[in-house]
C-alpha cells in the first residue's frame, strides 16, 4: 500500500466527497418536498387521486438508478425543443442532470416511506383529532403528517444511506464527484487498489457521519417513544 501516494491526493478525494454530499443532500431534500404531497395523494382513498403518484412511484421505483441518469443526461439532448429551450444550459450539464435524476429516483422512494407512516399512525389519534373538531385537512397536516414524519424517520435515514453510495453512479456521465474523482486520479497513477481503498474510507467516514446525525435527530424527536407507547 502506497501511503505517500494516498496523501497525495487526498485534497482532491476531498473536493470529490464534498461534491458528494453536496448532490445527496440537495437530493434527499428536495426530494422530501416532492415526496410528502405524493405520499399524502398515495395515502388518499380515492383512487383517481392516487394514480398519477402511484404511476411515478411505480416508474422510479421499477427502473434503475443508472437508467434514469442516462435517460436524463443523454436521452432529452435527443429533441430540438429542448436543445432550443431555456433549460438547455442546465440539462447538458452533468452536474444539473444527475442531481435531477437523484432527486425524482429518491422522491418516489421516500413518498413510499410517507405513505406507509401515515398508515401507521394511530387511528386513535386521527378520531381523537375528528372528535375536537378537526377537518381532516387539518388532522393530516397538524396531526397525522407530524407524526407519520417521526415514524419514517429511521427508513428516511436508510434511504439518505442508499442515495449515498448510489451518487457514485453519477462517474458514469462525466461528473467528478468522488467515485468520478478516483477514476480520474487513478487514470494518472495507476494505482487502483489505494485510491479505491482511500475512496472506500471518504465513504464510510460520511456514513458514519450520516448515521449519527440521524441518531441525534431520532433522540431529539423521541422516535423511540413512538414505537415503545404502541
Amino acid at each position: 500500500m502506497n501511503w505517500d501516494v494516498i496523501w497525495k491526493w487526498t485534497p482532491k478525494l476531498v473536493e470529490g466527497a464534498w461534491l458528494t454530499l453536496e448532490l445527496v443532500g440537495i437530493a434527499v431534500i428536495v426530494g422530501l418536498l416532492i415526496a410528502i404531497p405524493l405520499g399524502m395523494a398515495r395515502s388518499s382513498k380515492l383512487w383517481y387521486v392516487r394514480a398519477v403518484p402511484y404511476s411515478y412511484i411505480f416508474f422510479f421505483r421499477g427502473t434503475p438508478l443508472l437508467l434514469q441518469l442516462f435517460l436524463v443526461y443523454y436521452g432529452v439532448a435527443q429533441f430540438e425543443a429542448v436543445r432550443e429551450g431555456p433549460l438547455w444550459p442546465y440539462l447538458r450539464d452533468p452536474y444539473w442532470c444527475a442531481l435531477i435524476a437523484m432527486t425524482l429516483h429518491t422522491a418516489a422512494y421516500i413518498a413510499e416511506i410517507i405513505r406507509g407512516a401515515i398508515y401507521a399512525v394511530p387511528a386513535g389519534e386521527v378520531e381523537a383529532a375528528r372528535a375536537l373538531g378537526m377537518s381532516r385537512w387539518q388532522t393530516m397536516m397538524h396531526v397525522v403528517l407530524p407524526r407519520a414524519i417521526r415514524i419514517g424517520l429511521p427508513a428516511y435515514s436508510n434511504e439518505v444511506i442508499l442515495m449515498l453510495k448510489a451518487s457514485s453512479l453519477a462517474s458514469t456521465i462525466t461528473l467528478l464527484e468522488l467515485t468520478g474523482m478516483a477514476r480520474t486520479i487513478i487514470a494518472r497513477t495507476y494505482l487502483p487498489v489505494e485510491i479505491f481503498f482511500a475512496a472506500g474510507l471518504f465513504y464510510l467516514l460520511m456514513t458514519f457521519l450520516l448515521v449519527q446525525g440521524f441518531r441525534l435527530l431520532e433522540r431529539w424527536l423521541r422516535v423511540d417513544a413512538l414505537y415503545s407507547s404502541r
